[in-house]
């Protein structure tokens, strides 16, 4: 039964939506933190996560599963790096969202989202 287990579509089909999500999981790496709408940071939030976790695990296996996520090569070496140092005594929620002012535009809800 699969009732209610839906993920956020994000109005794309399923090869941009992955695209996106993962160039924006290597922006939030790369930065500390990024502003995005808000639906679109509640869904990069679990990816992040799993980042994160793979790189405290820091296991060959894990750093290749990064490495075929993540842009950029360098970027992964130093996640894995740093990860188990910052967020070694962490059990989850590396990431925090915080509300910020509507888009100009369009209105939409915009949200930061960053490293804690």
């Amino acid at each position: 039964m699969r009732h209610r287990c839906r993920v956020k579509k994000l109005s794309k089909p399923a090869d941009q939506r992955r695209a996106l999500l993962r160039a924006l999981t290597t922006e939030v790496i790369r930065h500390g933190r990024i502003t995005t709408t808000l639906i679109r940071a509640k869904v990069v939030r679990s990816e992040v996560d799993k980042m994160i976790t793979l790189a405290k695990n820091g296991s060959l296996s894990a750093r290749r599963q990064a490495l075929g996520y993540i842009y950029d090569k360098q970027l992964v070496h130093a996640l894995f790096e740093q990860a188990p140092n910052r967020y070694g005594n962490r059990q989850g929620g590396y990431t925090r969202i915080l509300h910020t002012v509507p888009r100009r535009g369009d209105n939409a809800e915009m949200a930061i989202i960053e490293l804690v």
